[in-house]
């Protein structure tokens, strides 16, 4: 079977005369006509097809390499602020830390205000307490003596409504201390 197969395909390469190829005038024509052919249709389908593909790629690639550079400019830019950022933040915390040391400072201050106007208070208080205690005083020994007045006075009427001697008027005096208390006598 392998033999039949390789007869019949030298069978159909080989022409009527013998040769391998026919090349014969009519099949030059027909290459010639195909081979023009060809040329017209990729002449026609680069200027239909590969042209405007050509010139979207090309539209492409400037959208892309501008894009990039879009991107870069954004990039410088986003650093830009970044630094800037940067460096408020750090003006921020520092004009922060101020504030805090001088609401610090403002908060002692207040407390040693209130302080001395506590103390300068309690002063006052004591001050009035002090005045009332010495007009207290003045108004017991106003009556210690109101009262020693008219205790002499009964003592004088007892003496003069009694003449008695020296003996009497000490027991007179004893019993007039004992009346009026020790403790009167004493503060």
């Amino acid at each position: 079977m392998d033999g039949n197969l390789v007869n019949l395909f030298s069978n159909a390469l080989l022409s009527a005369d013998g040769r391998m190829f026919g090349l014969d005038a009519q099949l030059l024509f027909e290459l010639c006509i195909q081979g023009i052919n060809i040329l017209i249709l990729f002449t026609f389908l680069s200027y239909i097809l590969f042209n405007p593909v050509r010139d979207l790629l090309n539209k492409r690639k400037e959208k892309i390499k501008s894009d990039r550079e879009e991107a870069q400019r954004d990039k410088e830019e986003a650093q830009k602020f970044k630094a800037e950022y940067d460096e408020k933040i750090k003006t921020v915390d520092k004009e922060a830390e101020e504030l805090l040391s001088a609401a610090r400072k403002k908060a002692l201050k207040r407390e040693n205000e209130i302080i001395d106007e506590a103390k300068a208070e309690a002063a006052r208080i004591i001050a009035r307490a002090n005045n009332e205690i010495e007009l207290e005083k003045k108004k017991v020994k106003d009556e210690l003596k109101k009262e020693m007045i008219s205790i002499a006075t009964v003592m004088a009427e007892k003496m003069v409504a009694v003449s008695i001697d020296s003996a009497k008027q000490d027991a007179l005096i004893e019993e007039t201390l004992k009346e009026m208390g020790e403790e009167t006598w004493l503060s």
